[in-house]
């Protein structure tokens, strides 16, 4: 079952999100905008957040172990740098592979 590892981006907090889900992506993403896993979460504090990069993989693990990775990195620079160079999303689905 593909699965994905997913990075949003708020225009209103100037902020990234990055997440990993089984399910349908655009549903996932509806479900931040709507304060469905509650308003105590990083992704209430907006409404505004909408897909920059999705990277889709084979497994669940796969895609936590790619949000982890990036999460670790801690950068946003880093996250535009993958949407900027396919070549480096490559590298980290390659890295996160084992």
């Amino acid at each position: 079952m593909e699965s994905y590892c997913y990075i949003l981006y708020s225009e209103k907090l100037g902020k990234f999100y990055v997440g990993a889900c089984r399910e349908d992506l655009s549903g996932r993403i509806a479900h931040h905008n709507t304060h469905y896993y509650g308003n105590h979460r990083f992704t209430a504090a907006a409404t505004d957040w909408e897909l920059f990069l999705s990277i889709t993989v084979a497994t669940y693990a796969h895609a936590i172990r790619l949000e982890r990775l990036i999460k670790s990195m801690k950068s946003s620079k880093y996250i535009q740098n993958l949407k900027k160079y396919p070549e480096l999303v490559e590298k980290i689905i390659q890295q996160t592979s084992t």
